[in-house]
C-alpha cells in the first residue's frame, strides 16, 4: 500500500483551477521533489494533501484513508507550508512544547533532541520574535520532525539557511527517509530537488509532469 495516493484531483477557486487532474502515488521511505515557480500550484497540491483544502474533484487517500471521509487530516504528518506560526513571546522550547500538548505523544526530551537536531539549543532563553530568519526556519523544520512523523511535507525548508545549515537539514532529511518516512518538498532551489530527491515532478499552471533535474 503507497503512503500517499492522490487521484484525479483538481482544485477551483474564484473560476480558476488551481490544480489540474492530479495523480500522484507515492510510496513510504521515499523523498519526492516538487519544483514550480511561485503560483505554480505546488502550495496548493500540498495543502491539498494536509487536508487543509478540499478537493473541487478527485480524491487523497493517506496510508489506505481518504481524506474528507474516513479522516480529516493525516494522522501522523509533520508540516510546513508558507510561514509557521509560532507565538512571538515564547522560547523556542516553549512553542514546540505547546505544539506537542496537543497530541501529547513526545516527551520534553524529544522535543529537546528535535532542536538540537537542527542547531538550536533548547535552553536559549531567547523569544521567539528575537529569532534570525534562520532561526525561525530551523525551528519550523524541528516542530516538523520532533514527532516522528510518517508523512513530511516542507515547503522551501531550506528558505533562509544559510550554507551550513542547508547540508544540515539535508541530512536530517535524509535520516528521516532511513526511519521510513516519506517526504515531500518543494522548493525553487533545484539543487534540493536533485540531491534529495528518489522522483521529481514540475508543477506548472497546476499541472503535474515528471521533472529531470
Amino acid at each position: 500500500m503507497n503512503a500517499i495516493e492522490v487521484r484525479q484531483l483538481s482544485k477551483v477557486i474564484g473560476g480558476r483551477e488551481i490544480l489540474k487532474n492530479i495523480h500522484l502515488s507515492l510510496e513510504k521511505g521515499k523523498i519526492y521533489g516538487f519544483f514550480g515557480h511561485n503560483g505554480s500550484g505546488k502550495t496548493m497540491l500540498f495543502r491539498a494533501i494536509c487536508g487543509l483544502i478540499k478537493p473541487t474533484a478527485g480524491s487523497i487517500t493517506i496510508n489506505g484513508k481518504q481524506l474528507h471521509k474516513d479522516i480529516s487530516f493525516p494522522e501522523s504528518v509533520g508540516v510546513i507550508i508558507e510561514s509557521p506560526g509560532f507565538w512571538s513571546h515564547y522560547t523556542g522550547f516553549e512553542n514546540l512544547k505547546l505544539l506537542a500538548s496537543i497530541k501529547s505523544i513526545i516527551s520534553d526530551a524529544d522535543i529537546k533532541n528535535a532542536m538540537m537536531r537542527v542547531g538550536l539549543s533548547p535552553e536559549d532563553d531567547r523569544t521567539y520574535k528575537k529569532y534570525s530568519l534562520g532561526m525561525k526556519q530551523r525551528l519550523a523544520i524541528a516542530q516538523a520532525i520532533m514527532e516522528k512523523p510518517d508523512i513530511i511535507i516542507l515547503d522551501e525548508p531550506t528558505n533562509a539557511l544559510d550554507e551550513d545549515a542547508v547540508h544540515l537539514v539535508r541530512s536530517i532529511l535524509l535520516e528521516e527517509k532511513s526511519r521510513g518516512a516519506t517526504i515531500l518538498i518543494a522548493s525553487h532551489n533545484k539543487e534540493d530537488i536533485a540531491i534529495l530527491s528518489d522522483l521529481r515532478f514540475r508543477v506548472n499552471a497546476g499541472e503535474l509532469a515528471p521533472y529531470h533535474a
